[in-house]
Formats: C-alpha cells, sequence, structure tokens
C-alpha cells in the first residue's frame, strides 16, 4: 500500500521566528491578509536561478498543503509559492478553513491574480529563473493549473496535474499552437474516483488530437497523493531543466510512461 498524503502533517521547522521566511528549508504560513505560503529550500544560495514550483492545493485543503508536499518532492532543488483557493469551503479533514477552485470566469481569473501576486513575492526575495516556473495541483487545483496554463503558455515551463481531469468548460485549448510546447506531466491512481480511468483515456485522446507532449503516470490504489507521486514531480521537473540525459546519470528510471 502506498503512503498517502492529505492527513499527514509535519513539523515546522525551529527558526527564531515563524513570522519570516529567513535562511533555508522554511516555510512561512499566510498572515493577515496574505493567501500564499512560501518555501525556501535548504541551503539556499543566492547566486544560483532556482526553479519555481507553484502548487495549487487540493479542494478542501489550504495554502498550507505546501508544507506537507514539499519534503517528499524535495527540500533542496525549488522555491515554492501556495496561493490559497478562491472559495472558502468546509476544510476535507473536518478542522481549520478549507478553499476550493471553481471553473467559473470570476474565480478562474481570481485564481490568476492570486498566481501572480505569489510569483511576484517569490521573485523580489529569491533569486528565480523566470523560464523554470512550473504550475503545478492536486484534483481541483490541478485542473486549474491545466486551465491557466493553457491561457498563458508562454509564462510556465512546464504544467503538472495530480489527479485533476482536464478542463471541459470554455475554451482551454484557444492557444493550441502554443499549448503543443508546454510539457504536462499527469498523474491518476487507478482506483481513483475523483479522475476515474475513463476520463483519463478520454483526456489522453484529446491530448492526442491537439498533438500536446505529455509523460502520463498511474498509481496503485484509491486517491490521494503518495511520496512516490511526489517524488515523480521532482524527477518530471528536473528533466525539463537538466535535461533527460543528465537525469539519467543521477537518478534511475521509476515507471515507463506515456509521451
Amino acid at each position: 500500500m502506498m503512503n498517502r498524503l492529505q492527513d499527514q502533517t509535519f513539523a515546522w521547522p525551529k527558526t527564531e521566528s515563524n513570522t519570516g521566511l529567513c535562511t533555508s528549508g522554511k516555510f512561512r504560513a499566510p498572515e493577515g491578509e496574505s493567501s500564499h505560503a512560501q518555501f525556501a529550500p535548504l541551503h539556499y544560495e543566492q547566486n544560483y536561478g532556482y526553479p519555481l514550483l507553484v502548487w495549487l492545493h487540493g479542494g478542501g485543503d489550504s495554502e498550507k498543503q505546501l508544507r506537507r508536499i514539499m519534503p517528499h518532492v524535495s527540500m533542496r532543488n525549488y522555491v515554492a509559492v501556495a496561493p490559497r483557493g478562491t472559495l472558502e469551503v468546509p476544510h476535507r479533514a473536518g478542522i481549520g478553513r478549507g478553499f476550493q477552485w471553481p471553473q467559473t470566469p470570476q474565480h478562474v481569473s481570481l485564481a490568476e491574480e492570486g498566481i501572480r501576486a505569489a510569483i511576484a513575492g517569490a521573485r523580489r526575495q529569491f533569486h528565480i529563473r523566470p523560464d523554470r516556473i512550473f504550475l503545478a495541483g492536486y484534483e481541483s487545483g490541478g485542473t486549474m493549473a491545466f486551465r491557466l496554463a493553457a491561457e498563458h503558455p508562454e509564462q510556465y515551463a512546464g504544467v503538472l496535474s495530480l489527479c485533476g481531469p482536464f478542463p471541459t468548460q470554455g475554451a482551454p485549448l484557444a492557444k493550441l499552437n502554443t499549448v503543443r510546447q508546454l510539457p504536462l506531466f499527469v498523474t491518476a491512481c487507478r482506483n481513483g474516483s475523483y479522475y476515474p480511468t475513463t476520463q483519463v483515456c478520454d483526456d489522453l485522446r484529446l491530448f492526442h488530437v491537439a498533438g500536446m507532449s505529455i509523460t502520463l503516470r498511474e498509481y496503485p490504489g484509491e486517491d490521494g497523493l503518495s511520496a512516490q507521486m511526489l517524488a515523480d514531480v521532482d524527477r518530471w521537473i528536473m528533466e525539463q531543466v537538466v535535461g533527460p540525459t543528465a537525469m539519467a546519470d543521477v537518478v534511475p528510471p521509476r515507471q515507463s510512461e506515456v509521451n
């Protein structure tokens, strides 16, 4: 059985103050009117242009999901930010505040504004390579990541949707010629109900007809993030950054891919 992460929490790193994102390997939760969380990698190097991972949490969760996933993605390779969903809903764990990413024009616009603000905040504080910004999300966050990356493909080095179906409303492929150049990473759970196999197959047919480049990975079990899935996120992003040939010398391949 794979290690599912929805209810898993991690201790916050000990710092002199939890109100700032100080040295490295640190998270900062939003305070006051702020609506996004940030992560700085271990041993942050000012002279190195880091990839930026923009994480859109799953429905009923919040931007604080970032601190649960980064130990499984990488504590060293990225600066990361996580905007908050645009609509408050009951938290999936039954405590705290939860948020969702509705696919209405108003909420898509709000999500775009939140992502833009989160990226701008990260670029003010860290050395970010503007050509290495990756947009990723889980479930409804993955669907929103799909939509916004398709609307603005020139802004992202790749898009990752973990168990989130491709959006069906509106015209998500209006910029198809540019979207074809955007690398896609998609995951699904074999027995999942949120993104069932039938819908995965429908999306694959759409991507094939559209001529889009996609890496699809399927994991055993029901809905949920797993440590393996998040480790594969790290591997795929680093392949986009340094190239698959260089990665082959570092990490052996885990699973077959559908391209």
